[in-house]
């Protein structure tokens, strides 16, 4: 079997090379493409009964991935936009074999022919204002843990971060004297987001003579916390602010949630969605638009606006109008 039919050898380039040096994909998509691929092939040698050294490219056939993916679903038990996400990273790596082997441009094609899902778009989860200040009350503040704790969903909740983008956030990335931070988003991006006072407040005691290099937010063990640590700490609050507002109890409490809540309360304030798109760092707008539809409160608010309830103007029919009557005869 000669180099370009081995799967291997394709596995690797797709993945140190062009996924980091062609593309210069996040750190995240990078995973989650490795994750993919990690699952697929095991199964693949599992149902050619073949060893994964000696896998084909052809071995990965339609007929295999489709296979593969009911497996996601029934399986693994996971939801159409993980079986989804999965074909998505298997299409990738079709695509970039067929770049460079045009004798696998017939399996590339049969690959990227399987369909996605259809998906129903899920509800935003966000906190009312009321959760909101529940979870910030709930770190013991007069611990160094809760205040780092505070620290950080406060961070969160002024800048709309993601988990990722809160971890890797270091002291340098911090301008306290003109306060803002500034954030490495998805693909790269960099922005930079405004703070408050009680932010700026908040975190200069935490990064006090500490080296620029350091990370903002340390784990118990002094080391930079990761994003998993990051939602655990959400976690284990919104657990304890829902024995004061039972409320939260019902939620499903994430960093992600409080991102979107974040924008909701921008949205409420009356920033423009464009600056919102900007302060959360997505790449289209139709994204920011999501928190636009599904807020209730503005929904009412713009329903009550319309409201002519005891308020309506008899009108007057066009034909009694003589001016324009006239304008129409002289046509």
């Amino acid at each position: 079997m000669n180099d370009t039919a081995l799967l291997g050898p394709w596995v690797r380039r797709f993945l140190l090379e062009h996924l980091i040096v062609e593309r210069n994909l996040s750190r995240q998509t990078q995973l989650s493409y490795r994750d993919a691929l990690r699952l697929l092939l095991p199964f693949v040698a599992a149902r050619c009964h073949q060893s994964l050294d000696r896998l084909s490219v052809e071995a990965v056939s339609p007929e295999s991935v489709r296979a593969f993916l009911q497996s996601v679903e029934d399986t693994r038990h996971c939801t159409s936009a993980t079986r989804n996400q999965r074909l998505a990273a298997i299409r990738a790596f079709a695509g970039f074999v067929a770049e460079y082997s045009p004798e696998h441009i017939a399996w590339c094609g049969e690959i990227r022919c399987i369909p996605f899902k259809k998906t129903a778009q899920p509800a935003v989860p966000y906190l009312e204002k009321p959760e909101m200040d529940a979870l910030l009350r709930a770190p013991d503040r007069t611990t160094h843990q809760g205040r780092r704790d505070y620290a950080l969903l406060l961070f969160l909740f002024n800048s709309g971060a993601r988990a990722s983008e809160a971890a890797g956030l270091t002291i340098a990335d911090l301008d306290l004297a003109q306060p803002s931070a500034r954030l490495l988003g998805k693909g790269n991006k960099i922005r930079f987001c405004p703070l408050w006072s009680t932010t700026v407040q908040t975190l200069a005691p935490m990064v006090a003579e500490r080296a620029p290099t350091e990370a903002v937010f340390l784990n118990r063990c002094g080391r930079s916390i990761t994003r998993f640590g990051i939602h655990t700490l959400v976690e284990r609050c919104a657990q304890k602010a829902a024995a004061e507002l039972p409320s939260l109890a019902s939620k499903r409490v994430s960093p992600h949630s409080i991102r979107h809540t974040t924008a909701v309360f921008l949205l409420r304030a009356g920033v423009d969605i464009n600056t919102i798109r900007a302060w959360l760092g997505h790449a289209s707008i139709n994204t920011t638009h999501v928190y636009a539809e599904f807020d209730l409160e503005m929904k009412a608010k713009a329903l009550a606006k319309c409201d002519l309830t005891g308020n309506t103007i008899p009108g007057k029919h066009w034909a009694d109008d003589a001016s324009l009557m006239a304008f129409l005869q002289s046509l």
